[in-house]
């Protein structure tokens, strides 16, 4: 006798069989038990969810006779009656499947249909099933949208597809359509472990999990994997069997990865990323693992309260435990590594040396820690001293003797200037308790700075400005000078063509006969030289000097009265457009600075309260 797989042995073969579609299962259950039935239905979803097994079981339901012949439509086919028989074994006369996969055309569909004209032979229904409808041509879905929309009582469409946004939307809206979700791995590890207990195959918890993820959604490959790992293992599911069947690594390698990017061990990172290598795992599902086990950490991190996953996982702990070893902000991060880096593994020449990379780069990007916080902020509070002390306040008024009321002298005109300096006990302030980034203690708020404090503060010799008067009115025209106008006019070396240059081409300019880089290669550009066809031109940038600037240049010169040919050399330039507006507009600039430094109640604030005129404030208008 042959093997029958598990994916077929165990296809289930009523609604209450089926697992991980109760939204489906109760729909259709309610409409057949209350005969509220439509004449077309679209089941989506991915491989292995069920797509074909629900129109198998559908199509039973609508034709089950009993097990004594008088059966009617029911949610519960009995399973025994020649109907639901004939149908399980793929025989039944009036339920039909077509590949659409293999028969995509307008002749396949319309050699279907042409059954629909005549009544079923042995049920109550004949009933269509089209598998991967998506797949049908536009030409054999236009075919069939009459008879879909309005089929004979008897007839009944279902259609089947895991790409429904390839099938036209007229026909969409003539079904009623089922979305069929994914298996959760906790509802694809129960129904294994009910199939092995059938079965009488001994397996490990850890290896049933294994092949739950694995199967992604999809109780067909769940199956069909524990087929295989039933004959890798000889008649037995254990871990390490099938995570060597799968490739996947040890879980071991990933929690020793994590706990050694959290103490930030870059040695033991590229250790175990080496014995990965050496023992031929699969480097991308090291990185989902690791995506795995961040995303439970970072549950438990956000609500530690939180009864997370199953009771009976052995690596609960190990995941509750580098839940509090890693930051929160770390366990963020090396999850967002971990899930872009498996897009690096295929550009890489070694997918290892990607993985490793990927590790790595935490440690090069790693959060920094509080300890390393603290020490900064400690290291911070080292520049800031002591206020100073008493003896330190005290000393301005030693340094001010009350008979200095002479009128400051600069520098150059002192013909001793370290005279002075010896006879004021101006040393007397400490001055190493004072920092020179501090404000001096001898500051008076009432008073101004004379420019003498300020040129002289750098030298020893300064102890003779503290004994000048604070407030001196003599300071003003150093202080406008400080203020005058600091606008450079751009050099011009005016030559004979410059002004005619100048005037035509911001003639052209306003009128937007050139723009864009023709503009910019005019504006740039010096006339050298001209005469009846012919004009050279010159610039500094090699960048300008394009056969599609120049070309669009010449038009531009035509329309404007001059029908001349350029040429362009790169050069020194002397006198260009751009430099005689940019002389200008430095004119108007230093022209409304000076109106306003020279302004009587401005110099009256700069001479009594010290003020400024702020950078790049003043505008002409």
């Amino acid at each position: 006798m042959s093997y029958l797989v598990l994916a077929r042995k165990y296809r289930p073969k009523t609604f209450t069989e089926m697992v991980g579609q109760e939204h489906v299962v109760q729909a259709l259950t309610n409409a057949l038990t209350t005969q509220r039935l439509h004449h077309a239905y679209l089941f989506t979803g991915t491989r292995g969810v069920g797509k074909t097994t629900v129109s198998r079981v559908l199509a039973k339901s609508l034709n089950c006779q009993g097990v004594d012949g008088t059966g009617v439509i029911t949610a519960n086919p009995c399973g025994v009656c020649q109907a639901c028989t004939d149908i399980d074994a793929g025989r039944f006369v009036d339920y039909t499947e077509l590949d659409a996969a293999s028969n995509r055309g307008v002749d396949e569909v319309q050699s279907l249909l042409e059954q629909a004209v005549y009544k079923p032979v042995q049920g109550r229904f004949k009933v269509f099933m089209i598998d991967e409808v998506h797949m049908l041509t536009n030409t054999a879905f236009n075919a069939m949208l009459k008879t879909l929309e309005e089929p004979p009582e008897y007839l009944k469409f279902v259609l089947a597809t895991t790409d429904p946004q390839k099938v036209p939307v007229t026909v969409l809206s003539r079904c009623l359509q089922f979305n069929l979700r994914p298996m959760a791995p906790e509802t694809v590890l129960e129904h294994l472990g009910h199939v092995l207990g059938q079965e009488h195959i001994a397996s490990e918890p850890q290896a049933l999990r294994l092949l739950a993820r694995a199967a992604r959604g999809s109780m067909r490959d769940a199956l069909s994997l524990t087929d295989q790992a039933i004959a890798y293992g000889g008649g037995q599911l254990q871990e390490a069997a099938v995570r060597q069947m799968l490739g996947s690594a040890d879980r071991s390698h990933v929690f020793r990865l994590i706990e050694a990017l959290a103490h930030g061990d870059g040695k033991s990172v590229v250790q175990t990323s080496e014995a990965l290598r050496v023992n031929g795992l699969s480097a991308a599902a090291t990185l989902e693992d690791m995506s795995m086990v961040l995303q439970r950490m970072a549950v438990l991190q956000a609500v530690p309260d939180m009864d997370e996953g199953d009771g009976a996982d052995p690596e609960a702990a190990e995941i509750a435990r580098l839940a509090g070893v890693m930051p929160p902000d770390e366990t963020q991060l090396l999850y967002s590594l971990s899930l872009h880096g498996r897009q690096e593994l295929g550009l890489a020449p070694d997918e290892y040396a990607a993985l490793t990379m990927v590790l790595l780069r935490l440690l090069a990007f790693k959060p920094q820690s509080a300890r390393a916080a603290s020490a900064l902020a400690e290291k911070k509070t080292l520049i800031n001293p002591q206020p100073p002390s008493a003896p330190a306040v005290a000393a301005p008024t030693q340094v001010r003797p009350p008979q200095a009321t002479a009128v400051p002298v600069p520098r150059a005109q002192q013909p001793q200037p370290a005279a002075p300096v010896q006879a004021l006990p101006v040393r007397d302030m400490q001055p190493s308790e004072v920092p020179p980034w501090e404000d001096d203690p001898s500051f008076d708020p009432d008073g101004a700075e004379t420019p003498v404090h300020r040129d002289d503060r750098d030298h020893d010799s300064d102890a003779a400005v503290v004994a000048m008067p604070v407030r001196q009115q003599s300071e003003s025209s150093a202080t406008l000078e400080r203020q005058a106008p600091t606008t450079q006019t751009p050099h011009i070396e005016p030559t004979p063509e410059g002004e005619f240059w100048h005037q035509l081409v911001m003639a052209m300019s306003s009128a937007e006969t050139i723009n864009a880089l023709v503009r910019e290669l005019a504006l740039q550009s010096q006339l050298v030289a001209r005469d009846t066809d012919t004009w050279m031109l010159r610039v500094e940038r090699e960048s300008l000097n394009s056969t599609t600037s120049r070309e669009r240049l010449e038009k531009a010169l035509e329309a404007a009265g001059h029908a001349v040919r350029l040429t362009v050399e790169v050069g020194r330039v002397q006198d260009s457009p751009a430099r005689r507006n940019a002389a200008a507009a430095a004119q108007r600039q230093a022209g409304a600075e000076a109106i306003i430094l020279n302004d009587p109640v401005v110099q009256g604030w700069m001479r009594d309260y010290d003020a400024k005129v702020v950078p790049g404030s003043i505008k002409p208008l």
